[in-house]
C-alpha cells in the first residue's frame, strides 16, 4: 500500500461535509504515536494535497473513525509507539489551504528534523561520556584505558563529533528561533536544517557503534544500555527524510531559492581566515558547484562537505579551540580516516577528553 517519502502520491481523499468538516477515507502506512489527542492528515482534495486536523476523540465525545491495524515491531525507538492505521470517514477539519498540504504540514517537518538532529548529537554526547567514564576506570595490560594511547586517540575523535554536532544543533535551535522574525534567518535555516539533518543523523550510528565497542563486551550487554543508543541511532538519519531525502531536499532549496545557498557562503565566509585548511575547503566546495549537470549525483557528497564547513566554522567562531583545530584538520582536509581513532599528530586529545568526561 502507498506511503513513504513521495507524499504527493498520497491515496487517502478528503471529502467536504455541510457543516465545514471533512470525511477523509484512506491508509497510512507509518502513523507516529497514533494515541496522540490529534493527528495532522495528508488527504486528497480536487484542488490537490491538503492537510487537516484529525482528532482522536470528536467533540460530543466519541471515537474518531481511526482503525489501528497494528505496531510496527521496529528495530528500535520502542518507546515510541509507530502504527498502521486506516481512517474510515474520519473527521477532520482543513488546516491552511486547498491543495497546499505539502506547505502547510513543513513547518511540523521542519521542527521534527530539528529534533533528529538534536537526537543525535544527544545520542553522540551521550555515547562518548559512556566511552569515556568507562576508559578512566577499566585497566587493561597494566594500565588504565584512558592513559593508553590508541584509546586516547579513539576517544578523542568521538568527542570531536559529538561536540561539533551539538554545537550545530543548538545553533540550529537559536537560528529557528529568529527565523520567525529575520527573512534572512529563514533562508539560513532552510538550507542549514537540510543538510545538519543529512550528515549529523548519518554520523550517529557509526559513532554509536564505536562508542559501544570502547565498553568491550560489556558495551554489548543490554545492561550497559549502549545497545539502546545503537537501536535508537539509525532512525533519525530516516525519520522525516532519510538520506538522499534530505540530500535532494537540499539541492531543491537551492534550485528554487538561489539565496539560501548565497546566505550559507556568507555565514561561512565569517570563519575564513583563521586556518588555511578550512579556507581551502570552503573554496573547494564552492567550486563544486559549477558543473550543475551532475549535481544530483553528487548531492551526497557536497552536502556533506557544506555540513562539515558549518559545522567547523561554527567551532572556529563559538567553540573550543582544541575542538576546533580537530575538527579542521581532521574532518576537512582529507586525512581523517575511515573510522574513529585516526586523527593525526598534533591534536590536543588531553583538553578533548578532558571535555568528553563527566566529572564526578
Amino acid at each position: 500500500k502507498q506511503g513513504g517519502s513521495d507524499v504527493r502520491a498520497n491515496t487517502t481523499t478528503a471529502v467536504a461535509q455541510a457543516d465545514g468538516s471533512f470525511l477523509i477515507t484512506g491508509h497510512k502506512w507509518f502513523t507516529s504515536a497514533p494515541n496522540s489527542d490529534l493527528l495532522l492528515v495528508l488527504a486528497q482534495l480536487p484542488e490537490g494535497l491538503s492537510c487537516f486536523f484529525v482528532p482522536r476523540i470528536l467533540p460530543d465525545g466519541s471515537r474518531n473513525n481511526i482503525a489501528l491495524q497494528r505496531l510496527k515491531n521496529k528495530l528500535g525507538n520502542h518507546s515510541n509507539a509507530s502504527s498502521e492505521v486506516e481512517y474510515h470517514e474520519a473527521v477532520g477539519w482543513l488546516v491552511g489551504e486547498p491543495g497546499r498540504g505539502v506547505r502547510t504540514i513543513i513547518e511540523m517537518v521542519n521542527m521534527t528534523r530539528l529534533d533528529c538532529a538534536t537526537a543525535s548529537a544527544a545520542v553522540m554526547r551521550n555515547g562518548t561520556t559512556a566511552a569515556a567514564h568507562h576508559a578512566n576506570y577499566r585497566s587493561a595490560f597494566g594500565a588504565k584505558l584512558v592513559d593508553q594511547p590508541l584509546m586516547r586517540n579513539v576517544l578523542a575523535d568521538l568527542h570531536v563529533d559529538a561536540e561539533a554536532s551539538t554545537l550545530t544543533a543548538l545553533w540550529l535551535a537559536d537560528l529557528t528561533d529568529r527565523a520567525m522574525r529575520d527573512e534572512r534567518a529563514a533562508q539560513l535555516r532552510r538550507i542549514s536544517l537540510a543538510i545538519s539533518k543529512y550528515f549529523i543523523c548519518k554520523r550517529a550510528p557509526m559513532h554509536a557503534a564505536e562508542a559501544l565497542e570502547c565498553l568491550g563486551g560489556n558495551g554489548y550487554v543490554e545492561d550497559s544500555r549502549m545497545p539502546r543508543l545503537f537501536r535508537e541511532s539509525p532512525l533519525m538519519s530516516i525519520w522525516e527524510g532519510s538520506g538522499n531525502v534530505a540530500a535532494l531536499d537540499t539541492l531543491r532549496a537551492i534550485g528554487r531559492e538561489p539565496q539560501t545557498l548565497e546566505v550559507l557562503f556568507d555565514e561561512l565566509d565569517a570563519a575564513t581566515g583563521a586556518d588555511r585548511a578550512y579556507d581551502d575547503a570552503l573554496a573547494a566546495v564552492k567550486g563544486s558547484f559549477a558543473d550543475m549537470s551532475t549535481l544530483e549525483y553528487r548531492a551526497r557528497d557536497i552536502v556533506g562537505r557544506l555540513a562539515s564547513l558549518l559545522s567547523a566554522s561554527l567551532l572556529i567562531r563559538h567553540g573550543h579551540p582544541a575542538v576546533a583545530d580537530a575538527y579542521v584538520n581532521s574532518r576537512l582536509d582529507g586525512s581523517w580516516g575511515s573510522v574513529y581513532g585516526t586523527l593525526g599528530g598534533g591534536v590536543d586529545t588531553a583538553a578533548l577528553i578532558a571535555r568528553a568526561t563527566p566529572k564526578v
